[in-house]
C-alpha cells in the first residue's frame, strides 16, 4: 500500500473524520504513535492501515484492498 492509497482508503471509511483521525488517535499496537507519527516514522501505511481498522472496529471486509483505484477499462 502506497501513501497515496492509505490516505485514499482512510477518506473512503472515515469521510469528514479522516483528518482528525490520523492527527488526534493513538495507536497502542504502533508503540502510541498516531498514524501520522506512525508513517513519519518510518511505519509502513499498509501496517498503518490495519492498525487504524483495528483501533476503529472496521469490519474485516473493508480492510484488505482498501485505497486502490478500480482498473482502467480500454
Amino acid at each position: 500500500m502506497r501513501r497515496s492509497e492509505f490516505e485514499r482508503a482512510v477518506q473512503d471509511e472515515f469521510g469528514g473524520r479522516a483528518s482528525s483521525l490520523t492527527v488526534d488517535l493513538v495507536l497502542p499496537s504502533l508503540g502510541d504513535l498516531t498514524a501520522d507519527q506512525a508513517i513519519a516514522a518510518g511505519v509502513s501505511p499498509r501496517e498503518v492501515w490495519l492498525a487504524l481498522c483495528a483501533a476503529t472496529d472496521v469490519p474485516l471486509e473493508r480492510r484488505y484492498g482498501a485505497g486502490r483505484l478500480e482498473p482502467k477499462r480500454g
